[in-house]
């Protein structure tokens, strides 16, 4: 049907997309006509099931393909208009944060949510916010007026110690208070970012994040991740071809492929970024899940380039909306103004709460608790992972989530809804990246993925579609 050439400099799986699209355009496969299964064509070519599955993703992302859950991948009626004007068909994928967001906070009682993006409640630093309460309480805390522009001075105080443990040399005046790293993101971007700007982000990356340029105008182009940080050959080559003002990007334990990024590419980055005077956005919002020391692209840099953002969402509580943006004074009163016009202060109760909780004594202990019970959960779930056949992106056994695939689960969309009529909420890859096309990558978030119904589930999928593959 198709020839391959493993001795060509042309990546196979350019190969395996080149040639069906050359037998459909000639009408040798005919619309309607069922391709060979993923696991078919890798045995009889010699090549790995991954690669098929990459070229397939590619045939239907472009239009000249359409998969069909529990069926397989057939040609797609009417494929050749769709490569004429070099349009990529959205199909049902539904690619925006604003479905995102819906259906992960409407679907939040499901039964399970490996998908979430929050910890379970008992995870949480739960008992450390009520003595803060209370203690709070007890003091008579003023309960009117508003808060100060930069945030309550005792946790910008703290918050300036702790980075500089991290290395980060600052002070308070260099930490601005926001309602959670969302916040902070939507600050950054409102003063960087013009529209038409041409902005990196990470390839996975925060699909929430990526609406929010979008909304401002901006073009965006991601940067490929690697199970060992940066594809730093590709992030030159945007650099040059694109010239764009900003890299929003997360270096450690990053959503959703929980990839670390080592220090001589840190080292690098940060060289890419002065020769092309690009403006580093580091998101470190789950530094304090790392139970390792590592330095950051802010401790580097000591923010001349970076900015750096952090939260306590996932360590204390989501509902303690208390996040933080550090940077130069200059650029960071500019953010205090931003701030101000959009929504005055963030609220002064919520942080006195977070400093209560931080300040109480058993912060470090709960810290340390929370590492290990991700790293065994990281463990467990990996390993009922990998027994059902699936491919995980990395493993540094730290941070909230593990981004994997199975050769046989192609549409991680499709299997998402499936999984909703089973009370499962899944994070489909589709939602994680800059442009919308079909991929078997799911997010796993290993604190809520230790469930024997989860891959019950799984396996039953897996199975439906072997049996399907050889009809």
């Amino acid at each position: 049907m198709i020839t391959l050439h493993p001795e060509s400099q042309v990546p196979l799986v350019v190969q395996i997309v080149d040639g069906f699209r050359r037998l459909i355009a000639d009408q040798s496969l005919r619309p309607g006509v069922k391709l060979p299964s993923i696991r078919a064509l890798a045995a009889s070519h010699s090549v790995s099931v991954f690669t098929v599955v990459e070229a397939y993703d590619r045939l239907v992302a472009q239009g000249w393909v359409i998969s069909r859950a529990n069926a397989g991948f057939f040609v797609k009626r009417r494929a050749e208009p769709a490569a004429a004007t070099g349009e990529v068909p959205r199909s049902d994928l539904r690619f925006d944060a604003r479905w995102y967001l819906q259906q992960i906070f409407e679907n939040r009682n499901l039964m399970l949510k490996p998908g979430c993006g929050w910890m379970p409640n008992d995870w949480l630093f739960e008992e450390g916010v009520r003595r803060s309460l209370r203690q709070l309480a007890s003091d008579g805390a003023e309960l009117g007026g508003y808060g100060a522009p930069h945030g309550h001075m005792a946790l910008r105080l703290l918050i300036a110690e702790s980075l500089a443990e991290g290395g980060i040399a600052v002070g308070a005046e260099h930490v601005l208070l926001t309602q959670g790293s969302s916040q902070a993101l939507d600050l950054v971007a409102r003063r960087l970012v013009k529209p038409g700007d041409t902005v990196l982000v990470d390839e996975p990356g925060y699909p929430n994040l990526m609406f929010m340029l979008r909304f401002l105008g901006a073009r965006l182009v991601g940067v490929p991740r690697a199970p060992g940080g940066y594809d730093l050959a590709v992030l030159e080559a945007l650099l040059v071809e694109h010239r764009p003002s900003v890299f929003f990007t997360q270096p450690r334990l990053q959503s959703p492929t929980n990839s670390v990024t080592p220090l001589p590419q840190l080292y690098r980055v940060l060289q890419l970024a002065e020769k092309h005077e690009v403006t580093l956005v580091e998101n470190d919002i789950y530094a304090d899940l790392d139970p390792e020391p590592r330095p950051s692209l802010a401790s580097l840099d000591q923010l001349r380039r970076v900015v750096h953002i952090g939260s306590f969402s996932k360590t204390i509580s989501p509902n303690i909306r208390v996040g933080h943006v550090v940077a130069r004074a200059d650029l960071l009163d500019e953010l205090a103004q931003l701030k101000m016009v959009s929504g005055l202060t963030s609220s002064d109760i919520t942080e006195r709460l977070a400093f209560g909780a931080l300040t109480e004594g058993r912060w470090r202990k709960h810290l340390r608790s929370l590492r290990d019970r991700l790293a065994q959960a990281h463990g467990a779930v990996g390993a009922r992972l990998t027994d059902l056949g699936f491919e995980l992106f990395s493993e540094p056994k730290a941070g909230m989530y593990l981004w994997a695939r199975h050769p046989d689960l192609t549409d991680s969309a499709g299997l998402a809804q499936q999984a909703v009529a089973s009370s499962i909420l899944l994070g489909p890859g589709h939602l994680f990246l800059t442009e919308p096309r079909t991929t078997g990558w799911l997010r796993f978030n290993v604190a809520f993925s230790d469930d024997a119904r989860l891959y019950r589930f799984l396996a039953e999928q897996i199975a439906s579609h072997e049996r399907s593959a050889f009809l």
